[in-house]
């Protein structure tokens, strides 16, 4: 009913799509020309902020849902390091015929409600602020720059995006983690709340629930420059009409780009997930708190080269290819919801 409701709300609202304007020549890192405004280009409203928002929110949860259980598996492999070996698995596919055995099918959808809760505002601020600053680094028709400098004009804008909506939604991101790694019969966790309870009255408040952050960001920022950015740039690349395309070449075009992506930046994917779950093996240590394996982001890189080889920061990478399908399906799914809504729009007028 909520999803409902917001596609409803995205519908009703009206589009944030703007006429391209002449360019003039100026180096990659200026804004607009000096002196000279950009004629025809207003800056968008609430309500145009407000679309991208829902729209951004609803195209990522519809993905998310569909991929949540090769999700749970790819950060199940990335993690059980930390858990004894009998609660290990041997592979993707040993991972998806245990894990319901033991927890039941519907365990595979574990924190399919925070990873939405999540990523709704993380895909819906990503995609907000990408258009926002895409504004700011790309304010005239994209065609009229040479394919380097749209390259690294759409990388600035993604990555800009990327790391300043992980700051609102990082303990989420934690959360949804600890509540995938949680594997047994018995859990550690009961839900979202439990989770984000437990870290702060017992890991050090507030600063316990950001463990990881600068990693995060480090990860974040060129994942997303070449999500988005890379993305824009191949489509306008190989796409001779962008907007006219249809919803398959898109994806295809989504799909190698996010792969591409993913496979950049896993390594500090895996560090961060790791730290993400306290760093910590099963057991106590003599003065009877955790057993610490991991003292920062360069010793748990460390640990995990020495102990299971350059393999182990890519534990869990084919699960994530799989995975990428998701991230490819949300930005294709966002621009077809918003040239619906475009429609609707010039229908109504």
């Amino acid at each position: 009913f909520f999803h409902l409701l917001v596609v409803v709300v995205c519908v009703t609202l009206p589009s944030s799509r703007k006429p391209p304007t002449p360019r003039n020549k100026f180096s990659l890192f200026s804004i607009s020309p000096p002196n000279q405004p950009i004629m025809g280009k207003q800056k968008k409203g609430v309500k145009e902020f407000v679309t991208d928002l829902l729209t951004g929110g609803v195209a990522a949860s519809i993905a998310k849902t569909i991929n949540a259980p090769i999700e749970r598996v790819k950060i199940v492999l990335q993690t059980q390091h930390l858990k004894p070996p009998e609660l290990r698995y041997a592979g993707i596919v040993d991972a998806f015929v245990k894990i319901p055995k033991t927890e039941g099918f519907w365990s595979l959808w574990r924190g399919n409600a925070t990873n939405v809760l999540r990523y709704f505002p993380t895909q819906a601020l990503n995609f907000a602020f990408k258009d926002k600053y895409k504004d700011m680094f790309v304010p005239n028709d994209p065609k009229s720059y040479g394919k380097y400098e749209l390259a690294g004009r759409n990388m600035l804008a993604g990555g800009a995006a990327g790391g300043t909506s992980l700051v609102f939604v990082y303990p989420m991101d934690l959360a949804r983690t600890r509540l995938s790694g949680d594997i047994g019969k018995v859990k550690k966790y009961t839900g979202f709340g439990d989770v984000i309870k437990q870290v702060y009255r017992n890991e050090g408040g507030l600063v316990a629930l950001y463990r990881g952050f600068v990693l995060s960001v480090a990860g974040i920022i060129p994942y997303r420059a070449v999500y988005f950015g890379g993305y824009d740039t191949l489509k306008a690349m190989f796409l001779s009409d962008p907007n006219g395309t249809s919803f398959w070449k898109k994806w295809a075009v989504s799909q190698t780009n996010t792969t591409i992506a993913q496979y950049l930046t896993y390594p500090i994917d895996t560090v961060r997930r790791r730290l993400m779950l306290k760093g910590e093996k099963e057991g106590k240590s003599k003065d009877g708190k955790p057993a610490v394996v991991y003292r920062n982001a360069f010793h748990c890189a460390q640990v995990i080269v020495k102990e299971e080889g350059v393999t182990g920061l890519f534990k869990g990478a084919f699960a994530n290819t799989i995975r990428a399908t998701g991230g490819a399906l949300c930005i294709v799914f966002y621009e077809e919801i918003k040239e619906y809504m475009d429609a609707q729009k010039n229908a109504s007028q």
